[in-house]
């Protein structure tokens, strides 16, 4: 993994690039059409948090977002988190309405479908506090995640044969095509060129690197992290005893790292990198927190 990465600027990236995308989707919504945004830690449950559109006959969106009403005891709205949807313009619940409006909403022309994205987003974003668009679960998840070339096939051939790459986008194609076997929601491939899938609990990154040799793959596990001296000490100690996997300390974030060979690329092999991080982030990522005094990237569904 490029000691270069940087987290926070891949997320709000991918949140841009989402939010263009979603708007686009808006934009050619039909009259009694509907799209609900949620957490991908379950099937959307009637008490989960939730970004819903509605288009109307004259082609007006209506934005909702649950109010706490609609959610559950574990997901209910905090005040800062109600101070920040004002703050957002949402209108608030009234439950003396008729019909009665448990959510916080706002109505907007079709036309102005970006402004609609863009506001949803923060939501997401900031005040659910999800990490990163693919922790979305939706009825339409895939057409808003796809690339602009195109969903591509899941892998058809056998996954424990070798395939030889000719170049970092023949090794990126195969990438995304083995990620489908092992997730049904389109890879997101981010503005550096590096795919963003959720697995299991886990956020992983896969990179395919320029000389279409090695493919890295790494996940986030805890972050603001006190004592760097202290935790690269603990995180030398795991890499001494760790198979297949590195710990990487990144400023006050620890890492899970995989470094795959790719000349020639088993496809199996990134299937099991990736049911091996995710395993190992289940096992360690509260230990680490609470011995090197950080957090967890999830708290809670989809919470980071």
């Amino acid at each position: 993994m490029a000691a270069s990465f940087d987290l926070d600027r891949s997320a709000a990236e991918a949140w841009t690039a989402f939010a263009e995308r979603l708007g686009e989707v808006v934009s050619v919504m039909e009259p009694g059409a509907t799209l609900t945004l949620s957490s991908h830690e379950s099937e959307l449950e009637e008490d989960e948090p939730f970004v819903r559109f509605s288009c109307d006959e004259n082609y007006d969106i209506l934005s909702e977002v649950s109010g706490n009403d609609v959610l559950g005891p574990e997901f209910q709205l905090c005040r800062e988190q109600q101070v920040k949807l004002a703050e957002l313009g949402w209108n608030p619940p009234n439950p003396d309405a008729e019909p009665a409006e448990p959510n916080y909403w706002r109505v907007a022309k079709q036309e102005y479908s970006q402004l609609i994205a863009e506001a949803a987003v923060a939501v997401l974003d900031e005040v659910f506090q999800i990490m990163h668009p693919a922790f979305l679960a939706s009825d339409q998840l895939n057409e808003i995640l796809n690339p602009a070339h195109g969903e591509p096939q899941a892998f058809s051939g056998d996954i424990a044969a070798a395939v030889m790459p000719s170049s970092q986008a023949d090794l990126k194609n195969i990438v995304e095509q083995t990620l489908l076997c092992a997730t049904d929601v389109t890879p997101m491939l981010t503005p550096d060129g590096e795919f963003a899938i959720r697995y299991g609990s886990s956020m992983v990154f896969i990179r395919a690197t320029a000389d279409a040799r090695e493919v890295m793959v790494f996940s986030p596990i805890v972050h603001d992290v006190e004592g760097r001296t202290r935790a690269a000490e603990l995180l030398m100690d795991l890499n001494v005893g760790a198979r297949y996997v590195k710990f990487i300390l990144l400023a006050d974030r620890v890492f899970i790292s995989i470094s795959m060979m790719a000349h020639p690329f088993v496809p199996a092999h990134l299937l099991e990198a990736l049911r091996l991080i995710s395993q190992l982030a289940d096992e360690l990522d509260e230990r680490l927190a609470e011995t090197l005094r950080g957090e967890t990237y999830f708290e809670g569904p989809g919470r980071g």
